[in-house]
Formats: structure tokens, C-alpha cells, sequence
């Protein structure tokens, strides 16, 4: 390698090479035609936040004029115009499926969207009782003045009007009409089961109606991306009210993209483009819809069972039996839960014996994100308004979850619920909750640790990991570690858990060294790693040795990657594969060969600077035998996996899975499927006597 730049990837091109793999499963006709729709939307949704965040900084820094460069080499002028002609292709292939494929696929199979010059004279009538009842009412044209822009909101949809100018030698006249509407999909009766028009294209149809006696030229639908890369002032005395002013601040930052259709006239996209300040490379001229991360809301439509996906409904995990006290459960053993193959129910159960249990005395959490309408959250303000000791660490600064984390403190804290807004300078990213129950052999704590959020609803959605346990040294390691965030204790050596920004690296760094070491013996040395992402050049040097050394490496990464496997003489030991399926991959899960002694972990922290450096994040060993054995063989499981993995090559770019067989999240589902009718069998094989009333058993 000639240049330190030619051994990673970059970070952002590496992020848009995930949201390619997401793309190709709307493209894979081997799955249901919504599920395809389903990951179109994704795309979509996932390329609107990149722009928010990932292209609004790297914006940011251009015009503070910096000139230093990432790892890979490239600054940040050069990586706007790498995403550029990137997502330029992605958009178009994005368009190219829904357009000329998705959507005839679509119709054929009862679910059409028809367009105003496709309405039948009964479905005109209907549209036009529809925009008199429901749209007129709600909607209101803005005038657009020389000196006035109204403040459109963030990735809304709006329609730019084009009057007539008064006269011949005066400028075009514009008003704005934003969609406000909750309602996009509007039902039409039809041929089809399921028959709809899209609310742009009925306002646009009426729209004389908001201007009588003009002329109208033009109406053209426009969406604008706003910067959403911003920080809150760390020394302020009210933290809340400091995320309070950085939401508002999102409301009205600069535009960072112009969506368009494509018919768009020059005169009105020159009126968007000087009114918005946007840069040329940041207009995107759609030949469809606008805004596809909407059509998901299409998705799981009752009536349409035969395009979607046969649910796979969360097991009950055979280490738990329901109808037990948790705390019955976790005293004789540890239980390990794979989520969504397993049901999130025992840690919820758990959170919930907590809050009514008499002898608890205290509970103590950590809530990174969670549910509209969380039971965890009901259960903190139960447990507190009944006394006991609960203190919760709501991370405020949770991209876009700002606003909900702020209400749900905001309603703890009412219930007596001592609330600590994360860690000045950090974001508190860790999953942990401690109970503390008194027991007649003295304090007990159980504990749950896991790679997700707490929040029932992901949990049936995301590839994650719980760990149940009350293990002494962790209880303590763990309630060492919230005394750290919640007071101004100086962290504490700890017996078996490592924490972020302190020690994770160098903890990582080592084990990726002692295996190296054990290479240069001639002693077996494995890595296995299944991350969300791979961007520390600290670590992925450390990898490049040990490659070097001949250990044998293997990545299961789910988005970014910076790391180049399969390089000679400095990679070539190194495999990397990706999984995109109908989970999102969200567990982090190592393993270490470690001279036999398997070292086995699950953190909450991908290998990235901003969780090693600028995050409060866990790394739990996992030594319950059986518990490591499972995760040892879920890891397998992901690499065998040839239906959905993906090769991951040096240039960035992935091969196409190899195989068609069962891929690694069926066999999961179906694996826990089988254990849970293998228990009940076992259980209905066993004669369980009746016996007289006053016998012993």
C-alpha cells in the first residue's frame, strides 16, 4: 500500500453502499411485493436522515472553509462530491424500481394509484366532495414576497403556484400552499381492491379554487432537506431547555436539498433555488412521487396479506417460565434472549414485577429510546410513586428522539422519579437497568444488559440481544457505573465490565492483541465480530495486523465498513459480510478465540470513534456457558448465511449472496420455533399425578 489513505474505505460512500443492499431487496422478486415497497421506503428514509445529518456537516464544514481530510483521504468538498454522483445513481435507481417496476406490479395486483387526468367521472365527484370536506378546510396559499420567504418545514411537502404576472413586463407571481395534511393516500373507489390518489395531485386539481379570478401557469410539488447536524451548548444550566432551542433551530437551519418534480419549470426552479440559498448539486428533479419514505404507511394493509411477508411472531423464550416471578427465574439461572425471535416480554416483566414487588428497593435505568407508549416508562413512574428509589438516565440528545425523551422526563420527574439528563460532552448510549431487591440472604441485584433500546416495539423489529442475569460482580460493576454517570464519582476500576469513553478501546485493542500474539506461536487465533459499524482506524489497524499475524477475522458488519478485507499482505484474513433482511441487524457480539478460553461479549457500542470517544457505552462479558455457547453459534449461523450475506470487497462495493437456501434470520426464527415446540411436547410427555387433598407433594 502505497499511502495510509489507500487501506480504508470512507465512511459516507460506505453508508451509501448499505443503502444499496437495502435498495436490491426491492428489487428481489423473491420477496412480497409490499415487503419490496417496504424497503424502497426504507432507502428513502434512510438517504432524507443521511442528508439531515451526514451531508448538512460535511456542508457546515465546507463553508467554514476547513481543509483537513478523513482517513480515507478525501475533504469535505471532495465527499460532497463523491455523495453527490453517488445518490444521484441511488435516487435514480430508486425511481427506475418504483416507476417501471413496483408500481405495474403493484396494479396488477389490486393496489393502483391513479393520477387526476386517470379519474372516472364517479371518482372526480368524489375527489371534489373530498377537497370541499377535508382539504380546503386545512390548507392555506402563502404570497411569496421579494423580501419573504415563509419557514417551511423540515422534508414537508409543499407546492410552488405560478401566477400570472400582472403585467407583461413584471416578474411571475408565486404562492406556496404547504401539505399539511395527515392523510397523502386518498381512498378512491375502483376496479382494483385498493384504489388511491395522492393529496398533491388533488390539490393541484382544485387549485383555482384558492386563487379566483387568476391565472394560474404553474404547479410544481417541492420538498426541502434542512440541516439537522446540531449540537447543544454542553455548559447550559437547563439541558432540556438547551434541546428545546436545537429543535427549534432544526425548524429554520439552511436547506441542504431540493426535491422537485421533475416538470418543474426554470423560471419556478430559479425562484426555489435563490428563495432556498441551495447549491446546485443539492436540486434533485424526481420523475415521480415525492417523498417515497410515505408509501411504507402502504405496507401492512389488511386485505393484501398474500404481498407481505407470513408474520413471525416472537416465542417465548423456554429459559422463562411466564407464570414464575422474574425474580424466581434469574436466581437459578442466567437467561440469554435473541430478539425478535424471542419475545421482549421478560425484560418488561421484569421492570414491571420491579415496580410492585414490596421488597425492592430500588430501580435504576438507563433510556436511550423508547416507545410512543412505553410500559417501561409507566412502570419507572409506578415503582416511584410507590416509594422506592428510582433513578432514570434519559438521554436527551438521541437524534430525533429529542423531543420525546424530553416529555418522558419531563412526566418521570412528576412522578418522583429522580431523573439525570445523560453526561455533560457525552451521549449515554448504554443499555443497562439494576434492581435492587431486598432478599432474606441480603441485597440482591438483578440486572438486564442489552445491545437495543428499551422499547417493546423495535424489539420486534430489530436483531438484538438481552442478558438477564444477577451475577455479584456485575451487580457491582453495573451500580458503579451509574454512580459515575449519575454523581461526580470518578469511574472505578471494574472486575468485568469495560465502559466508553474510559477503557472499551484499549480493551479491545488488547484482545485484538493477544490473539495476534497467539498467531505468531502458531496457536489458533480467531476474531468474530457482528457489528452495526466498522469506522476506528485505531482498531481496524489492529485488525490489519493481526490479519498480518494470521489470525483468521470475521466480520459480520450491518452498514458501514471502512475496513478493506481480502487485501494481500495486509488483509487477507479478513472476511466481511453484510445481512439485510427483513430484521434490522442491531446486536453487537464478539468472540474471542483466546487460546481456547473463548471470551465471548455483547456491547452496545459499534467500533466507531463517536461511541469509543464521545459515547457512554458497555461492553458486558457474557460466561454463563450456555448462554456464550448460543451466541457463539448465532455468530455461525450469520456467517454460513449465503441466501442474504453479502461479500464485502476492497473497493467498497459487495457481491451478490451466493446461494438461495435459508437465510440466517429464517434459520434463527425457525430454530426458536422448533425449541418452543420441542419444550411443549416434552412437558405434555410428562405425567403429572393428581394427588389427595392435604398430601404433600
Amino acid at each position: 500500500m502505497n499511502t495510509t489513505h489507500a487501506k480504508y474505505i470512507n465512511r459516507e460512500l460506505s453508508w451509501l453502499e448499505f443503502n444499496q443492499r437495502v435498495l436490491d431487496e426491492a428489487s428481489d422478486v423473491s420477496n412480497p411485493l409490499l415487503e419490496r415497497l417496504k424497503f424502497l421506503a426504507i432507502t428513502a428514509s434512510n438517504l432524507d436522515e443521511f442528508f439531515m445529518v451526514r451531508v448538512g456537516g460535511l456542508q457546515l464544514r465546507v463553508a467554514r472553509g476547513e481543509r483537513g481530510s478523513e482517513p480515507a483521504g478525501l475533504s469535505a468538498s471532495e465527499q460532497l462530491d463523491a455523495i453527490a454522483s453517488r445518490a444521484r445513481l441511488m435516487v435514480s435507481n430508486q425511481y427506475e424500481a418504483f416507476l417501471t417496476d413496483l408500481e405495474p406490479a403493484l396494479a396488477e395486483n389490486g393496489f393502483r394509484r391513479v393520477t387526476s387526468v386517470q379519474l372516472t367521472e364517479q371518482q372526480l365527484a368524489a375527489v371534489g366532495r373530498l377537497f370541499d370536506t377535508e382539504i380546503d378546510p386545512v390548507h392555506t396559499p402563502m404570497a411569496v414576497s421579494d423580501d419573504e420567504f415563509p419557514l417551511l418545514g423540515n422534508h414537508t411537502l409543499n407546492l410552488l403556484v405560478r401566477l400570472e404576472a400582472v403585467t407583461v413586463d413584471d416578474e411571475p407571481r408565486f404562492a406556496i400552499i404547504p401539505l399539511r395534511s395527515p392523510r397523502r393516500f386518498l381512498t378512491l373507489t375502483g376496479e382494483s381492491n385498493y384504489t388511491f390518489i395522492l393529496l398533491e395531485d388533488v390539490v393541484t386539481l382544485f387549485v383555482e379554487r384558492y386563487f379566483p379570478g387568476e391565472v394560474i401557469r404553474e404547479v410544481a410539488p417541492f420538498c426541502i432537506t434542512r440541516n439537522a447536524d446540531m449540537s447543544v451548548r454542553e455548559d447550559l444550566v437547563d439541558l432540556a431547555v438547551g434541546m428545546e432551542e436545537v429543535l427549534d433551530a432544526r425548524k429554520q437551519s439552511a436547506c441542504v436539498r431540493l426535491q422537485v418534480g421533475d416538470q418543474i419549470s426554470d423560471a419556478a426552479l430559479d425562484f426555489l433555488r435563490s428563495r432556498l440559498a441551495v447549491r446546485e448539486d443539492a436540486i434533485y428533479r424526481l420523475p415521480g412521487p415525492l417523498n417515497l419514505s410515505a408509501f411504507i404507511q402502504l405496507t401492512d394493509m389488511h386485505g393484501f396479506e398474500s404481498l407481505q411477508n407470513d408474520p413471525w411472531k416472537p416465542q417465548q423464550s423456554q429459559q422463562v417460565d411466564m407464570t414464575l416471578s422474574m425474580f424466581d427465574v434469574l436466581s437459578e439461572k442466567d437467561v440469554l434472549l435473541l430478539h425478535p425471535y424471542e419475545s421482549f416480554d421478560p425484560v418488561v416483566k421484569l421492570i414491571e414485577e420491579a415496580a410492585q414487588d414490596p421488597d425492592v428497593l430500588a430501580i435504576k435505568q438507563i433510556l436511550y429510546r423508547t416507545s410512543r407508549t412505553s410500559p417501561v416508562v409507566a412502570a419507572l413512574k409506578h415503582a416511584a410513586q410507590e416509594g422506592k428509589n428510582v433513578t432514570v438516565i434519559v438521554e436527551l440528545k438521541a437524534r430525533f428522539d429529542e423531543e420525546r425523551n424530553i416529555q418522558w422526563a419531563h412526566s418521570l420527574e412528576q412522578a418522583g422519579v429522580q431523573v439525570i439528563y445523560g453526561v455533560k460532552g457525552l451521549k449515554t448510549h448504554a443499555k443497562v437497568c439494576i434492581v435492587v431487591r431486598r432478599e432474606p440472604g441480603g441485597i440482591q441485584k438483578y440486572l438486564h444488559f442489552g445491545t437495543g433500546n428499551y422499547n417493546e416495539s423495535t424489539a420486534r423489529l430489530y436483531s438484538d440481544v438481552s442478558y438477564l442475569t444477577c451475577d455479584e460482580s456485575l451487580g457491582r460493576d453495573a451500580t458503579a457505573f451509574i454512580n459515575a454517570i449519575s454523581g461526580y464519582s470518578q469511574p472505578q476500576k471494574f472486575r468485568k465490565l469495560e465502559m466508553a469513553p474510559i477503557g472499551l478501546r484499549n480493551r479491545l485493542l488488547e484482545m485484538i492483541e493477544a490473539e495476534t500474539q497467539h498467531a505468531k506461536q502458531d496457536l489458533p487465533a480467531q476474531i468474530s465480530i457482528k457489528l452495526n459499524s466498522l469506522v476506528d482506524p485505531l482498531i481496524i489497524d489492529s485488525l490489519y495486523k493481526a490479519s498480518q499475524a494470521g489470525v483468521r477475522i470475521r466480520i459480520n458488519v450491518r452498514g458501514i465498513c471502512c475496513l478493506k478485507p481480502g487485501v494481500p499482505d495486509l488483509s487477507e484474513n479478513i472476511t466481511a459480510v453484510s445481512i439485510v433482511d427483513r430484521f434490522l441487524e442491531h446486536a453487537r457480539i464478539l468472540h474471542f478465540h483466546h487460546g481456547g478460553d473463548d471470551r465471548v461479549f455483547i456491547s452496545s457500542a459499534d467500533w466507531m470513534p463517536r461511541n469509543l470517544d464521545r459515547r457512554v457505552e458497555l461492553l458486558v462479558p457474557i460466561e454463563d456457558a450456555a448462554s456464550k455457547r448460543r451466541l457463539m453459534d448465532v455468530l455461525d449461523v450469520y456467517f454460513q448465511d449465503t441466501a442474504k450475506g453479502r461479500r464485502l470487497r476492497p473497493d467498497g462495493g459487495y457481491d451478490e449472496p451466493t446461494g438461495t437456501g435459508m437465510g440466517a434470520q429464517e434459520f434463527l426464527h425457525r430454530q426458536t420455533c422448533e425449541l418452543v415446540q420441542q419444550s411443549t411436547q416434552s412437558r405434555r410427555l410428562a405425567f403429572q399425578p393428581h394427588r389427595a387433598s392435604g398430601q404433600d407433594d
